[in-house]
């Protein structure tokens, strides 16, 4: 995080039948990133824009304030959202509660 942007590694899944946030993962190198499915195909950007919209919607901020600065066309994306100090804890607190809403009873 810096102080006008959060980033976030996404490994996004396309094709689904479903649009949504799944959880948060740890992959076999330790690395923690934010799993999601869009039903957009993943050409020409599409995907990528299916999830800016995802999280925007998501995250109630507008699409501008999102963007995939890293991965465009591989499946584990770098996502920076512009944010400054309350709305980024807020954004944080956020994204850090997908967790808390997936974990099993």
């Amino acid at each position: 995080m810096s102080d006008d942007a959060a980033t976030l590694q996404v490994r996004l899944t396309p094709n689904a039948s479903r649009d949504g946030i799944e959880s948060w993962r740890v992959d076999a190198a330790g690395q923690s990133h934010l799993a999601a499915r869009v039903r957009a195909i993943p050409e020409k950007g599409k995907a990528n824009a299916a999830l800016i919209a995802l999280l925007a919607k998501q995250l109630a901020i507008p699409k501008r304030d999102i963007d995939v600065i890293r991965g465009a066309t591989s499946r584990l994306k770098t996502v920076r959202i512009a944010a400054e100090g309350p709305e980024q804890a807020r954004l944080v607190a956020q994204l850090e509660a997908f967790a808390d809403e997936r974990k099993p009873d």
